[in-house]
């Protein structure tokens, strides 16, 4: 994904400032500058001004990102059993919610977190092959394949019942204590997850082993789907009794995406094709027209406004690229999805001390929904970078499709952002286009900037972060937060899931008439998963993945104006070790002079044990020749060069205003 956008579609420059120890609590400063910086681009100071404040914000944000990346991928492995160093006595495959075993005691795996938490592994997996996650995928199913099979207080794999227990034991027997049951959206999550990895696999020649090994358990939890959907149950909070909006927009896509699959493996999917269309009809009555937000939980009666990050977290969890900003999936730059985010972040700006003083328009921390208790409600990790990842998620479309559109549901949205937005489509070659373009990537590296600063000093985030002090509480390392912090990243680096919807009408079509329809369905234990040895891909790009890093540029009449800037994007093979840092350093300023305690720090985002590539981008003056290096910094903060000699690369002339320059391997 670019990053601040120009009308001459240069970038700014991302050069990033040393490496803070501790790393997190030195971003305290930045943050308010952050804050200053969002006001700025309201429009009321200098847009120089802006641009340079926009600067320090992005390049907190890129060492924040540097070095917390591989410790949020090393500690959600952690969590998984058997070898997961954080839980041990956890069985194979077995995601733990967090290794807390007091005040809360986590130490149980939930269906909800373990698919989301795989969903993200998945698309990790499928954008760079690594055989470690590979591992860890098909440990992972075969522990599913054993829990539908285990009775619980739910029900059981019978007539399908036991499906929406919500948690487990670690060693895979059922929990029989008192909670919130049934939780219907664990089914549909599940399924998704499952079918990500089977869509890879068939795209990749195991067609066999999607429908012979992973194909019966998905179908158990889509029968579930197509019998139970129209049934109330508890919400993602475990609290509410009634319909939720992350649940039923969980549904439709695993039917839809379920259906698909089903095609391909020349099995049935009248079922799927038969409700999807009234679940999508049913998710509309969560839009308020007269409210201007998407309602959490409907069919209640709590009291509650039903202004609830459940909202955000349902939009991004069924993005998909392809569908642009269709409101009828709130896709996530929807005008209803735009404005329900603004409604919902909105309603924490008063209720935390955290958040006095910060300007409407500006990132603040976000929590579950305003009236939370729990833990004397206070903001989380993952519904901060909920936030963020929602926007990055837009701009990415806004980059694909060249244009944004504002409507007068989204209009606040843009608005709190610029102040001179306005109703209407604007192109990527447009001025007002690069103002709300900049707006919003800013607005949304101000989210991750939060959490930056209020995460633990060793890069450990928690379940929440005190409302007044910002202190992590609850659930220590929560493994949830951290796949919600890597699929952030990715979003900001341009690395998005392969779709869902596909061609199928049934995605987007809302039927004229809503019914309950449902279809029952028929449960059988899967076969013990057997998988065969060395699936590894045909291809380094397979048709299953969209993962692009799409370039705006100024659409032109005449012959193109040569750029007089350049995105460069550098990119080092390097092995590393948890917590160590590759950066870029050189001969000029953009890349420190020389001065280590000035290199720019590369991003992981793309690294994998098969594939430890590490990349980062930087801005130069065309046909510039420099010398450059690549350090490891380490944990205690020393550094090594690579030997000698320095390495040389001259800026092309032309007219493009971004290169990604050949892959480095590390000397």
């Amino acid at each position: 994904m670019d990053v601040l956008q120009s009308t001459s579609s240069s970038f700014l420059a991302s050069n990033s400032s040393s490496l803070i120890q501790p790393i997190m609590q030195g971003f305290a400063s930045l943050f308010l500058l952050g804050g200053l910086a969002f006001q700025t681009i309201l429009g009321f100071p200098s847009a120089s001004k802006a641009r340079r404040e926009g600067e320090i914000l992005k390049r907190a944000v890129d060492d924040f990102i540097a070095t917390e990346e591989p410790i949020a991928l090393e500690q959600l492995l952690a969590n998984i059993g058997s070898t997961g160093s954080n839980v041990p006595g956890a069985s194979s495959g077995v995601v733990v919610a967090s290794p807390s075993k007091s005040d809360p005691d986590y130490f149980y795996t939930w269906t909800r977190d373990a698919a989301l938490v795989f969903k993200a592994i998945v698309d990790r997996f499928a954008n760079s092959y690594d055989a470690d996650l590979q591992t860890k995928i098909q440990n992972y199913i075969t522990a599913q394949a054993k829990l539908q099979t285990v009775s619980n207080p739910s029900g059981s794999l019978s007539d399908g019942t036991g499906l929406a227990e919500p948690k487990y034991n670690v060693d895979l027997t059922a929990f029989t204590g008192s909670w919130g049951r049934p939780q219907r959206d664990g089914p549909a999550l599940r399924a998704i997850a499952l079918i990500g990895y089977s869509k890879w696999l068939v795209a990749n020649g195991y067609t066999s082993t999607a429908s012979g090994v992973v194909w019966p358990i998905i179908k158990n939890d889509l029968a579930y789907v197509a019998q139970y959907w129209n049934q109330t149950g508890f919400d993602l909070w475990e609290e509410v009794s009634g319909s939720s909006f992350f649940t039923v927009a969980a549904q439709h896509r695993s039917l839809v995406e379920g259906a698909a699959l089903a095609k391909t493996l020349g099995v049935s999917s009248t079922a799927y094709d038969a409700v999807a269309p009234q679940i999508l009809c049913f998710l509309q009555s969560f839009w308020s027209s007269s409210s201007g937000y998407t309602l959490a939980n409907i069919n209640v009666n709590n009291g509650r406004t039903a202004k609830d990050a459940n909202a955000i977290l349902g939009s991004i969890h069924t993005f998909d690229p392809a569908l642009g900003c269709d409101a009828a999936t709130f896709q996530p730059c929807s005008d209803r999805a735009l404005a329900t985010h603004k409604v919902v972040v909105d309603s924490f700006r008063d209720i935390y001390t955290l958040n006095s003083g910060i300007s409407a328009g500006s990132a603040v921390a976000v929590g579950r929904y305003p009236e939370d208790t729990y833990y004397n409600g206070n903001p989380w990790y993952l519904n901060t970078l909920a936030a963020a990842e929602q926007l990055y998620d837009a701009l990415y479309v806004w980059q694909t499709q060249g244009s944004i559109e504002v409507t007068s549901v989204s209009l606040p949205f843009f608005q709190a952002l610029s102040s001179n937005a306005a109703v209407g489509t604007y192109t990527s070659d447009s001025d007002t286009y690069t103002t709300l373009y900049n707006a919003v990537y800013l607005y949304a590296d101000g989210f991750v900037n939060i959490v930056s600063q209020y995460a633990a000093s060793n890069g450990s985030l928690a379940e929440q972060y005190d409302r007044n002090s910002g202190t992590p509480l609850s659930a220590r390392d929560l493994t949830w937060s951290y796949a919600s912090f890597l699929t952030a990243v990715a979003r900001r680096d341009g690395v998005v899931p392969a779709g869902w919807a596909g061609s199928d009408s049934t995605a987007t079509s809302v039927p004229s008439v809503c019914s309950g329809t449902s279809q029952a369905g028929t449960y059988s234990a899967a076969p013990a998963p057997s998988f065969p040895a060395s699936q590894t891909p045909i291809t380094s790009n397979t048709a299953t993945t969209t993962f692009t890093r799409p370039t705006v540029t100024a659409t032109s009449t005449g012959p193109c104006t040569t750029a007089t800037a350049v995105a460069v994007t550098f990119q080092e093979l390097k092995t590393t070790t948890w917590g160590q840092t590759v950066k870029l350093v050189g001969n000029v300023d953009a890349i420190g002079n020389w001065d280590t305690s000035k290199a720019v720090a590369l991003s992981a985002s793309s690294y994998t044990s098969s594939n430890p590539l590490w990349k980062g981008t930087v801005t130069l003056p065309a046909g510039q020749t420099i010398q450059y290096k690549y350090i490891l910094v380490d944990t205690d903060g020393s550094i090594t060069w690579e030997s000698d000699p320095n390495r040389s690369y001259t800026v092309a002339k032309s007219c493009a205003t971004s290169i990604v320059k050949d892959v480095d391997t590390w000397r």
